[in-house]
């Protein structure tokens, strides 16, 4: 039995809402980006490009998630790294130019949903007063800040961290100490619910949290195994994260 948290510290896709893994190129985007760059660089081309860049960006935050304190790149470098690299000068520099737009539109998903179980959660978490942060590796934040306050979300969390806001990636546990102190409950005290091994299980063992708790999803299943990474509980969903809280409190008022 994990003890009765005094915050929960929780991911976004995979956690709050559904992540859909594809890596096709949006038409949308595509379109717009060749409007950015008026032109200068064939849409099949940006097309190929954003769907070879988000491979390689992919790539990339799996790396880094093994060095001891990842930092996240701001959205201008990952635009230029990871897809207009090697286009004309002047297009690369317009991209970058609205690099902050154009990551907003590269993040959002129209088929977004809240994962089941997670409403009666973060009510259930405000009746108890146990206070909820968002941890959240990701390109734009706002992106998922404005995706919770549409579902109806947003007054149920204390804070909402975002990596590309604090510059930080799980599983630096600097990470998970900043959502801790915003909160005000010490970090030991909180449980931090993600959907993977490497990132949110890692930042949960470096931080030094009172549980991990992995939520499954696709990406769960598509992760290389990790055995000295394990979690204190498995769940399918925030049904079986409400059940893990309420046998937490029923055991702490026994």
């Amino acid at each position: 039995m994990i003890d009765a948290p005094g915050g929960l510290l929780l991911d976004f896709g995979g956690v709050l809402a559904d992540a859909p893994g594809s890596l096709v190129a949006a038409p949308e985007l595509v379109r717009r980006l060749s409007e950015v760059v008026g032109g200068a660089v064939p849409e099949e081309r940006i097309a190929a490009d954003l769907t070879q860049g988000a491979r390689a960006y992919s790539r990339w935050r799996d790396e880094v998630s093994a060095v001891a304190e990842p930092v996240e790149l701001p959205p201008a470098r990952v635009w230029a790294d990871f897809v207009a690299h090697d286009w004309p000068e002047a297009a690369r520099a317009a991209v970058e130019r609205e690099a902050t737009p154009l990551s907003y539109a590269w993040t959002w998903r129209a088929d977004w949903e809240v994962r089941p179980g997670i409403p009666e959660v973060l009510r259930a978490a405000a009746e108890a007063g146990v206070p909820v942060a968002v941890v959240s590796n990701t390109l734009c934040g706002a992106a998922h800040r404005d995706f919770l306050a549409t579902a109806g979300l947003s007054g149920l969390f204390v804070a909402e961290f975002y990596s590309d806001e604090t510059g930080l990636r799980k599983p630096n546990p600097r990470f998970a100490w900043l959502a801790a102190e915003a909160i005000g409950v010490p970090v030991e005290e909180c449980w931090f619910v993600g959907d993977s091994v490497h990132r949110d299980v890692g930042c949960a063992r470096r931080a030094g949290t009172a549980a991990a708790v992995l939520m499954r999803s696709p990406r769960t299943d598509r992760e290389e195994p990790h055995p000295e990474l394990r979690p204190d509980a498995r769940i399918e969903d925030g049904h079986g994260l409400l059940a893990l809280l309420r046998d937490s409190w029923e055991a702490a008022r026994s």
